[in-house]
């Protein structure tokens, strides 16, 4: 049965006058301005980290395929960043929340779980290049040719914006109850999910069919690349082989860890968990540390990322000197 106070799919006032209103931190009064500098330093960090990464890779006359896809990565990352931060700062700099439009708020939504589901996609792209670098080492430079990189790397943001598409066209067709307040600081899905005025559990599939096709099905494909990349390792007599190859493996593994972890336990679980205190800080995590970590992860960890960033720092030192 629907709630009391439903906004009604034909009423004249609700697609384009229709507003929400982000609560944001708002019941952390005395926080706000703490949490405030806190996300304006990280995703300035954030910002300069993938645009760091994004620079040094494209300033590299060759690219190796993980490092292509390591620039995409950033380019997403960064967009990600851009995608959610601006809103939620202004939401922590006005009081009691700050409002979006009924298309603002559409968009975010398909922008965000289309960057996300392109990352997911994209760490399937990476994990088969580490297969093929490890398992098939003859004919890797033949398979993992640049063509097949940026076919892989479109398909990665089509199958991204597919998807979205579709589960932010269902739920905004969805009726929401009044008032519209959303307690997040985004237009999450799980938050918007909680405010449709519906007892039944239909409005949940189209986020389950995109858990399915964004999280399940690449996870496991992963999770094949690594079991065949594993298998080989076994195989190979000496332990400093064993170590150098799976150090390869590492960078790709830590983010793919963090990714779909939190993105698992924000969105593949049952309605009845739904708890908005605890998913506003997995968010926070979510769309504000992990984007940070990455530049860090595979700047620290990545051989070839730390020499292309060298190359980029040496280049800027010539260039001031002359």
């Amino acid at each position: 049965m629907p709630c009391e106070g439903c906004m009604e799919r034909d009423n004249k006032s609700t697609d384009v006058t229709m507003e929400f209103l982000l609560l944001g931190f708002s019941d952390l009064l005395c926080l706000r301005v703490l949490i405030f500098l806190i996300f304006f330093i990280v995703h300035l960090a954030t910002v300069a980290g993938n645009v760091m990464i994004f620079m040094a890779v494209v300033m590299e006359p060759s690219r190796p395929p993980m490092l292509f896809f390591l620039c995409q990565l950033s380019v997403i990352e960064l967009c990600y960043t851009l995608v959610i931060v601006p809103k939620a700062l202004l939401s922590l700099a006005v009081v009691g929340g700050s409002t979006i439009s009924f298309l603002g708020c559409a968009a975010q939504m398909l922008l965000f779980v289309a960057l996300g589901g392109a990352e997911c996609l994209l760490l399937v792209a990476m994990s088969y290049d580490r297969y093929m670098a490890i398992c098939q080492p003859l004919h890797y430079r033949a398979v993992m040719s640049e063509g097949l990189c940026l076919r892989l790397a479109v398909a990665s943001c089509l199958g991204g914006c597919a998807v979205a598409l579709g589960l932010t066209v269902a739920v905004f067709r969805l009726p929401f109850c009044q008032p519209l307040h959303i307690n997040h600081f985004f237009c999450d899905v799980s938050a918007l999910l909680h405010l449709a005025c519906t007892q039944s559990y239909s409005p949940q599939l189209p986020l389950l069919a995109a858990c399915v096709l964004l999280l399940l099905l690449p996870f496991l494909l992963i999770l094949t690349s690594y079991g065949c990349i594993a298998a080989v390792l076994l195989h190979v007599p000496s332990s400093m082989g064993r170590g150098k190859a799976f150090s390869t493996c590492t960078s790709h593994l830590s983010i793919t860890l963090l990714h779909y972890g939190c993105a698992t336990f924000m969105y593949i679980r049952p309605k009845s968990s739904y708890s908005p205190a605890r998913d506003k800080m997995v968010s926070l995590v979510y769309t504000n540390i992990t984007p940070l970590l990455y530049p860090l992860i595979y700047s620290l960890r990545s051989k070839e990322m730390r020499g292309v960033l060298r190359k980029m720092l040496r280049r800027k030192k010539i260039a001031q000197l002359h």
